[in-house]
């Protein structure tokens, strides 16, 4: 389950990637779609979020700052072995 980290608030516009940097900032680039390339990230929003490790950090349906605990292991692929 998510927890909220940070209230921000940021309105998202149709067609940019919103993420949060490794400064814990709040920055957003545009997307790449078919021939087009995408452009260079800019800053949002400076928040200033301190990040633990074994956490996603992310913008909410709000345009907050949330994070949920990274799981991580699962099932074994087994490998196909050659005869």
């Amino acid at each position: 389950m998510a927890q909220k980290v940070a209230k921000v608030g940021v309105k998202k516009e149709k067609g940019f990637l919103y993420f949060v940097d490794r400064q814990g900032d709040v920055s957003c680039a545009k997307m790449a779609r078919g021939n087009k390339k995408g452009g260079a990230p800019k800053k949002v929003a400076k928040v200033g979020v301190k990040k633990q490790d074994g956490y996603l950090y992310f913008l909410d349906k709000q345009g907050d700052i949330s994070c949920a605990k990274l799981i991580r292991g699962g099932k074994k692929k087994k490998s196909a072995k050659r005869k």
